[in-house]
């Protein structure tokens, strides 16, 4: 054979490769319970599918003839690989090495997987363990000097970080302690999984002793600060899970903004009644409900993909599938200021919505909300203009719409249920409540004379309030035409598998319009 020892000599390099950090470093990183990045890509991909770019890459040591002694590769692995028979780009941080900083990274390897998933319009998926920054503080010494961050020829990276976002599906999973540049690519994605015993942290427990706050990494960057912060929207217990929700979201979605979300087959019957529906809400308006088990009900059985539940709690947000078709589906959730929108809610809302216009997902919303969160803590973080911006968000989209007036839709926040200035779809159901501002609290303002003249004050509330309440019936909206159609609420899924049909065609009509927020 011509190439017999160059062929040996790649079979070789390719080999030192896989061995990473070497045996005591993947030994740590399996006592620690965690996979390396290899058993992570494997796993993460269909079997066999992998086709990794620069695994040559690395800094080599020589005798003085010249001839290889050891290799130690580049902490970062990436390629091309197939998730449920699709093309995607797949990169990862070897923790086995150098702890995944960037004192052994080549830069250009996490920046080609950026720009490959660009360019070939492919889903990225992020497997992120380390800083991958500019280096820890032992860089200014080996490197001779201090790095710029954005320095010459620096930037980038971080301009395919966030372009991406507008152009391709981008996943990030965080299975380890993660920090700086890092967290921001963790944090850059439309969709980010970790761990539970993984942390994430802007800079980790030494830099923030310093400040004064001696903190475990838990402590400071743990799954529940993070998911309560809105940083991370889900946390699992493995690793395995981590891949098999980043699957499963990718499933909803189309590889690129280029192309429209798959439509799968659909074994339920999408004429399908509930009859436990005709109960869900109660008459009593101060008794709350679950929302989760109507959100079950009316989609495709199991179909229900929540995202972000522990952040902006008074809206619940996610993927779900009607008659195979995927939407976005988002739900008051009156457990949490009784649906009310917060500040907090209004950037979840802001940032899903975007996320179904950038994706081309028709948007379904169970509408129950009573309005604006009020009092100081609203004042304080300025609800309102975070309000002002959510209904912004929803009156750019063009994809379509429909809303399902589960309960109470009252304020500023009433109106902010579909896309202004186009046509949606609306429905309401039998228990909907809806009016400039709830009667409890507005009848004492608007009628104090006729109450303070009354002989009996408290009977003349009573007596106002039962007045306008019977005026406050959903059937005299209707016949005003002020609402378009009030249902029996067995059939919203029926009616919401026409709506996904009939959206079908319409979603290209956003396929120019792209946000660039995660």
């Amino acid at each position: 054979m011509a190439w017999k020892a160059e062929l040996e000599e790649l079979g070789r390099r390719e080999a030192l490769a896989r061995q990473m950090g070497g045996p005591d470093k993947v030994k740590r990183q399996h006592d620690a319970g965690r996979l390396t990045v290899r058993e992570r890509i494997d796993r993460m991909v269909d079997a066999g599918s992998f086709h990794e770019v620069g695994a040559l890459a690395g800094v080599g040591e020589y005798d003085s003839h010249g001839h290889l002694k050891h290799v130690t590769p580049a902490n970062c692995v990436f390629g091309r690989g197939k998730v449920d028979g699709r093309p995607v780009v797949v990169v990862g941080d070897d923790f086995t090495v150098r702890g995944g900083s960037a004192d052994a990274s080549i830069s250009a390897k996490p920046l080609m997987a950026e720009e490959m998933a660009h360019e070939f319009r492919l889903p990225i998926i992020r497997i992120i363990e380390g800083s991958g920054g500019g280096g820890s503080v032992k860089t200014i010494e080996t490197k001779g000097a201090s790095n710029l961050p954005g320095g010459v020829g620096g930037t980038r990276g971080f301009y395919y970080m966030t372009a991406n976002l507008a152009q391709v599906p981008v996943v990030g999973l965080g299975l380890g302690s993660v920090a700086g540049l890092g967290a921001a690519r963790l944090a850059s994605t439309h969709f980010s999984i970790m761990t539970r015993d993984s942390a994430m942290f802007v800079a980790g427990p030494p830099l923030v002793a310093r400040l004064g706050q001696p903190l475990s990494k838990q402590e400071l960057g743990g799954a529940d600060i993070q998911t309560r912060s809105g940083a991370i929207d889900v946390a699992v217990d493995t690793e395995d899970e981590a891949f098999e929700c980043a699957r499963r979201f990718l499933s909803y979605l189309p590889s690129s903004v280029h192309g429209l979300p798959p439509i799968t087959e659909c074994h339920d019957d999408p004429q399908r009644g509930d009859d436990s529906l005709i109960k869900a809400i109660p008459r009593n308006r101060r008794q709350t409900y679950k929302m989760r088990p109507i959100v079950e009900s009316v989609v495709d059985r199991g179909s229900f993909f929540e995202m972000g539940r522990n952040f902006g709690r008074s809206i619940i947000a996610g993927l779900a599938r009607l008659g195979g078709h995927p939407v976005l589906l988002l739900a008051s959730d009156p457990y949490h200021y009784g649906g009310a929108w917060n500040a907090e809610t209004c950037q979840k809302v802001v940032r899903f919505v975007d996320m179904a216009e950038t994706f081309h997902l028709p948007v379904v919303y169970l509408m129950d909300c009573p309005g604006f969160l009020i009092g100081l803590e609203a004042e304080k973080t300025a609800t309102i203009r975070h309000g002002v911006r959510a209904m912004a968000a929803m009156n750019q989209t063009t994809v379509p719409w429909c809303t399902v007036i589960v309960r109470n839709a009252f304020g500023v926040a009433g109106a902010a249920h579909q896309p202004g200035g186009r046509l949606s779809l609306r429905y309401a159901w039998l228990s909907a409540y809806w009016g400039s501002l709830p009667l409890e609290g507005g009848i004492e303002a608007a009628y104090r004379a006729d109450i303070d003249a009354a002989a009996d004050p408290k009977a003349k509330q009573a007596e106002i309030e039962e007045r306008l309440n019977a005026l406050r019936s959903p059937f005299r909206s209707a016949e005003k035409f002020w609402v378009e159609e009030i249902i029996d609420p067995r059939k919203t899924r029926s009616l919401l598998c026409e709506f996904a049909r009939l959206a079908e065609p319409l979603r290209t009509a956003g396929r120019t319009s792209f946000s660039m927020r995660p």
